[in-house]
């Protein structure tokens, strides 16, 4: 109890430090719905791993009328875990979330399960999130996929494949942008402005080709 009394105060912690909006623990207790999810997974998710299952998502279907944030009881969230206004947060039983994780409101953390005839998957079938991440609002992630450490998903991403360390994603599929310098500490909603995605950097490329051929037919005529 102690070490989970531990967990939750750097759950608060963690808000104070990511939400400017944010001044004190009293006030991210009172006011964080996030927060207040998140502290109610915690003791769902000690039920669901004595056995006590049917309980634990009961509570886990409480906190979610309450708060807006469905979080399985089943999944396995680290330290310093915290979601930013909440509402309309999904995240699947199989899932498992390292340590100082962001997420905005509108994420889904979803599974991939398959009806064979044989019965529905219930092995793993949601994402694995590594160290650090941040995910923007709306963004996707679905799957028993692997994202990694530092990785930066922008809003309304859709992550399909796993990704690596240390890039940044947008898009639908997501794919990686062209990494510029970026500033030191948190980034909220995980994109950098000087960030560049490639894709729109081709399109730009095309659009000049076909400028300057439309020119250059305009000049021999």
């Amino acid at each position: 109890m102690k070490a989970k009394f531990k967990q939750i105060l750097k759950d608060v912690d963690a808000v104070i430090a990511r939400d400017p909006a944010t001044n004190s623990r009293v006030e991210a207790l009172l006011c964080s719905s996030g927060l207040q999810s998140i502290i109610v997974y915690r003791f769902s998710n000690a039920l669901w791993r004595r056995g006590f299952k049917l309980t634990s998502r009961v509570i886990s279907q409480i906190a979610r009328f309450l708060t807006g944030v469905e979080i399985h009881p089943g999944a396995r969230i680290g330290e310093g875990f915290f979601i930013d206004h909440g509402m309309g947060v999904v995240i699947g039983e199989t899932t498992v979330i390292g340590k100082n994780v962001t997420l905005y409101h509108g994420v889904t953390l979803g599974g991939s399960t398959v009806f064979n005839g044989k019965g529905k998957n219930t092995n793993k079938r949601h994402p694995t999130i590594g160290d650090n991440v941040i995910i923007g609002a709306g963004a996707q992630v679905l799957g028993p996929i692997n994202v990694g450490n530092d990785v930066k998903i922008g809003a309304n991403a859709v992550v399909l494949k796993d990704v690596e360390d240390h890039v940044t994603v947008v898009g639908v599929p997501a794919h990686k942008v062209e990494k510029h310098k970026e500033p030191k500490g948190f980034m909220a909603y995980g994109v950098c402005p000087s960030d560049q995605d490639p894709i729109d950097y081709r399109l730009e490329l095309l659009q000049k080709e076909i400028e300057q051929i439309k020119e250059q037919k305009q000049s021999k005529s």
